[in-house]
């Protein structure tokens, strides 16, 4: 069967031999040249035919060890190179076992699934070759290793020798080349980042998977500069610019275009620069409990903490806040640092009942509107009163202009009824 296949390369060898004994002055020597040129050309087809034979059944191998899930089973697909590779954690220091097979257009980074029969491997993630850069990394306790950062995702990979790093990075790269050379996209195929880290540009926020740092790399969150702990202070990962941050620094989400825009955890700086909101219009945005503490704290009528209860609920302490700008309403934190409120009451129609609920709590008073019943207890005398002064008149719909920052004391204000009511 395969006598027809290798006479065109022998007729091909005869040819040439022929034309290098043929005097050049002989009458053949145009006939004979124009034949080697149409058996060449013949040759040429016949050889890219058997390696696209080779590669399609190649690719119907590997479409059932991916246990036919892959659409990879395309004459424009071209198998690279494939092989076993480690996966360095972002989270620790472990290391996993992980499978690649590279395409002249993607890259197909696999989990092995331990089956006698069926499916060998598990694609995790596709990582397309368009926008892929490659860059040689250093680490003392993982030796061979190298990240391949992508749209879709990054990696930071190890390979068992310098040798097979070596190839990978090789191999990599020249699809690189090649791919963009067929695109005519040459600006981003020579470009290579030459920090250790890849970190993702401001103009490719979101728009890029970022390599993350791992977690035993810092010890203090990248925005606030606020030391981790294990209880209070937990490590996050950003998944705009792959930074690790603390929850504070973290509470935001924003739609990230590698990851089909979906909304994802993302710390501050990434979500004004994707969202395009500024400090002043994220304030706006915020919700009535997410005015952090310290915020209102410092501009406010009074603040302090007070003993609260709801209903039949257990006593509790909180920190409790009527702003300057919001006088009508109470906040209630648990802390005076605390990013978000507990509640809010929106005093204005509430009923004040000023008689001490009990003898253990001498200084205390309530509010009650319809069904909701809030009670709250002060330390002394005279913080209730002056807590009471300023409520007395968001009760009744009137801020407190002009008034003094000394504790006041019900004497500074028209002797109200015991309970009051609008």
């Amino acid at each position: 069967m395969l006598e027809p296949v290798q006479r065109i390369p022998r007729y091909e060898m005869l040819l040439k031999d022929y034309l290098r004994k043929l005097p050049s002055d002989s009458p053949d020597w145009n006939d004979a040249k124009k034949s080697l040129e149409i058996i060449s050309t013949a040759a040429s087809h016949s050889n890219s035919a058997i390696r696209k034979m080779e590669n399609l059944k190649k690719l119907l191998e590997i479409y059932e060890m991916l246990g036919e899930e892959e659409d990879i089973v395309n004459p424009s697909n071209e198998l690279i190179k494939e092989g076993q590779i480690l996966k360095l954690a972002a989270r620790n220091t472990s290391a996993q076992e992980r499978y690649l097979f590279l395409f002249n257009n993607m890259l197909l980074y696999c989990v092995p699934r331990f089956s006698l029969v069926g499916s060998k491997f598990t694609v995790r993630t596709r990582v397309g070759i368009d926008g892929m850069k490659i860059v040689e990394t250093h680490n003392e306790e993982y030796p061979h290793t190298f990240q391949v950062s992508g749209k879709e995702r990054t990696l930071e990979l190890q390979a068992s020798s310098e040798q097979d790093k070596e190839e990978w990075i090789k191999a990599l790269q020249e699809t690189i080349d090649a791919f963009h050379q067929r695109h005519e996209t040459f600006r981003n195929a020579i470009a290579k980042d030459n920090d250790l880290h890849s970190e993702v540009s401001t103009a490719e926020l979101g728009k890029r998977a970022p390599r993350w740092i791992r977690d035993n790399e810092v010890t203090m969150c990248m925005k606030c500069k606020e030391s981790f702990n294990a209880l209070t202070r937990r490590r996050h990962h950003c998944r705009a610019c792959g930074h690790v941050v603390c929850w504070k620094c973290s509470d935001y989400k924003a739609q990230l275009e590698y990851d089909g825009g979906k909304l994802s955890k993302v710390c501050k700086d990434c979500y004004q620069i994707i969202s395009g909101f500024t400090d002043s219009e994220e304030k706006k945005r915020k919700g009535i409990l997410e005015i952090e503490s310290a915020e209102v704290s410092g501009n406010s009528v009074v603040c302090s903490f007070l003993q609260y209860m709801e209903k039949s609920k257990p006593w509790q302490k909180a920190w409790c806040v009527i702003p300057k700008q919001d006088p009508l309403v109470l906040y209630m934190y648990g802390a005076p640092q605390d990013v978000r409120a507990q509640a809010t009451i929106p005093l204005l129609g509430y009923v004040v009942d000023d008689m001490p609920r009990s003898a253990d709590l001498p200084h205390s008073f309530k509010l009650t509107q319809s069904k909701s019943v809030h009670s709250f207890a002060a330390d002394s005398e005279e913080l209730k009163q002056k807590w009471l002064k300023i409520i007395f008149l968001a009760v009744t719909g009137e801020t407190p202009d002009g008034l003094s920052e000394h504790p006041a004391t019900l004497d500074d204000h028209p002797e109200p009824k015991r309970k009051s009511e609008c």
